[in-house]
């Protein structure tokens, strides 16, 4: 997966097409590789139109261990991303039926999970539970702010015990791992819905391929930690492509609620 979308596809090399990738939702017309959305063109393809409702817009990261030019980073995520952090939480429908959304940015400081992260997703969660709605939510990260130390490592307890919450209220909880999905998001709350899906060839894992060949000093199978090769291991349940989104998620809020419709 890439976000250069100035070159051609990395897996056929294809040239990159703008107008044909974004017919295509933004995947390669030659290999169906899956480019890498930021939040808004996520939202646009799944969600009811007009239906999106943005709530915990007002949150914004502080620097909470007075980390030297922490500020002027998150100044230029913020511009880069056009967001206040690295994800973006909401209401809105699939196909008609109520859903609460979260979705991240890899575009914010690599969508790192700092405070902010943290507060807007288990909020998101605990809103589930407590308004009886599944929560969706799709993942991208590379792992915990480390300029937020300690207090970005908190919010992997955080947030699972949010999700705890929502699996208590027995409400569904669905998540979209993609690309790059690492680090403490997925040691926390990316892998504990009730059903995890995958976008095709998204890499998921804990740590980086070449941290694991150092530290176990053996080489790594092909395809370690891409999505096939986790659903062939169990980590993952299903790998849906972005143009069938909509309507597998709506099924499965109709498979989890006992509807019959």
């Amino acid at each position: 997966m890439t976000d250069n979308k100035d070159s051609n596809c990395p897996k056929c090399g294809i040239p990159y097409d703008e107008k044909k990738a974004n017919s295509a939702l933004n995947t390669c017309p030659g290999c169906d590789m899956h480019y890498r959305m930021e939040p808004m063109e996520r939202i646009a393809y799944i969600a009811d139109k007009g239906s999106f409702s943005e709530f915990s817009a007002g949150l914004s990261s502080l620097n909470p261990i007075d980390l030297l030019g922490y500020e002027e980073k998150l100044s230029v995520a913020e511009e880069k991303a056009r967001m206040k952090d690295a994800v973006i939480t909401g209401t809105c429908k699939i196909e008609g039926k109520p859903v609460i959304l979260a979705v991240m940015s890899f575009n914010f400081m690599g969508g790192s999970m700092g405070s902010v992260v943290g507060e807007k997703v288990s909020r998101a969660l605990l809103k589930g539970a407590k308004e009886k709605t599944p929560v969706l939510i799709f993942t991208t990260s590379g792992g915990a702010r480390m300029q937020e130390g300690i207090f970005s490592l908190l919010q992997m307890a955080k947030t699972s015990s949010a999700a705890a919450e929502l699996a208590g209220a027995g409400i569904p909880y669905f998540v979209v791992l993609c690309d790059p999905t690492t680090g403490g998001v997925t040691a926390s709350f990316a892998m504990l819905a009730d059903i995890i899906i995958a976008e095709p060839g998204a890499l998921i894992g804990f740590a980086g391929p070449r941290v694991i060949e150092g530290t176990i000093r053996q080489n790594l199978p092909e395809g370690f930690q891409r999505a096939e090769f986790q659903l062939q291991k169990g980590f993952v349940d299903i790998i849906v492509a972005r143009k069938d989104q909509r309507k597998t998620i709506s099924a499965l809020i109709d498979l989890h609620s006992g509807s019959k419709t």
